[in-house]
């Protein structure tokens, strides 16, 4: 679930660039290239959807696909 090889010290008010994270994870903002600690915050949403559901709130076929469906923002929960 954590990658410590990206791993950082944060320091209030800065701010990334690098695309880094697994697909399902990642927060609209790192795919924008300008993110902070919130993004954290989103991919724990994410993992607490799947644990609910079952199954991720952006999928694809391909990781383009799944950026591209994270991008949208357009997710359905079916109880």
């Amino acid at each position: 679930m954590i990658d410590f090889g990206t791993a950082l010290r944060y320091k209030p008010g800065q701010s990334f660039k690098e695309t880094i994270g697994t697909p399902y994870y990642i927060a609209p903002e790192v795919l924008n290239h300008n993110y902070g600690k919130e993004c954290d915050i989103w991919s724990l949403g994410v993992m607490a959807y799947i644990i609910l559901s079952g199954v991720p709130p952006f999928n694809g076929a391909t990781d383009a696909e799944i950026m591209s469906a994270i991008k949208g923002g357009k997710f359905h929960y079916n109880h």
